[in-house]
């Protein structure tokens, strides 16, 4: 298996920055710098400090390396310029129509599951459909900050109701792996090793899943066995870093009696 490289220190400069991330995405200075217009010595230069790189170079550069929004800004700071995207709390006035959009959002998907997630799988809204699939959870698997993923696989958490559970994660542990590979996030890195060490089933003890074509979440409640299908949404073409990083997750019943225990919740809920 092939090491990721070692991710360059808060100190390095653009080109070691550079470097790391072409490396992550295993291509060539040639080809890179073909896409961005710039010839590969040059690039060759800019990675080794023996050369600058304009604010139009290294925004070209990240764009084709698809860097995310936050180790973009980290870039342009390293190479002496200001951040190219602002970074704002939720909770920000700024942001108060775009929070009000996703309220409204989550709210909307009653009586089905809704939440709000950050980078990292900390949930910043939720509608009370996801609040009362975790609400009798123990308090080591609530956080804070309320993580999806810690919150699913931790054994005090949903990891016991869920009957697919090695299937359910493996798709987790699958899903946080891509977003370390694509972020190269430290705290992404320290959240996937505390879930891998999580107990897990034997695979071979459990069935095959039912579809080849979605894997559903299954879970054992009081009201009988709920079964969702679950989807993500993210914001197209933002220039926040909160935003970039936010996701909408919604969990939608994947059969008739999900979705009658779910309308039957909604109105007890609603009374």
């Amino acid at each position: 298996m092939t090491s990721s490289p070692a991710r360059p220190s808060r100190h390095a400069g653009p080109g070691g920055i550079l470097r790391f991330w072409r490396a992550r995405t295993r291509r060539s200075q040639l080809d890179v710098a073909l896409a961005a217009g710039v010839s590969a010595r040059h690039l060759s230069f800019v990675e080794t400090g023996r050369a600058g790189a304009s604010r139009e170079l290294l925004g070209a550069l990240a764009e084709e390396l698809d860097i995310p929004l936050r180790e973009r800004n980290a870039l342009l700071l390293a190479a002496g310029y200001a951040p190219g995207y602002t970074e704002r709390p939720l909770d920000d006035p700024d942001l108060a129509p775009v929070r009000e959009a996703l309220q409204r959002l989550v709210s909307a998907h009653e009586p089905y599951p809704a939440l709000v997630v950050d980078r990292w799988g900390d949930v910043q809204l939720a509608n009370p459909a996801a609040s009362a699939m975790v609400a009798d959870l123990a308090p080591e698997a609530l956080g804070p900050p309320l993580n999806v993923h810690r919150a699913c696989l931790h054994p005090g958490g949903l990891a016991p109701r869920i009957r697919n559970l090695a299937h359910w994660r493996e798709h987790l542990l699958h899903r946080l792996e891509r977003q370390v590979r694509m972020t190269a996030d430290r705290r992404l890195t320290a959240l996937l090793a505390e879930c891998r060490a999580y107990p897990a089933p034997p695979e071979t003890a459990l069935p095959a899943p039912a579809s080849d074509v979605l894997l559903p979440l299954v879970l054992d409640t009081p009201e009988g066995t709920l079964t969702f299908h679950s989807a993500m949404t993210t914001f197209g073409a933002p220039h926040d870093v909160t935003l970039a990083e936010l996701a909408l997750e919604t969990f939608l019943p994947a059969d008739a009696a999900t979705r009658a225990v779910l309308t039957a919740r909604g109105r007890a809920g609603a009374g």
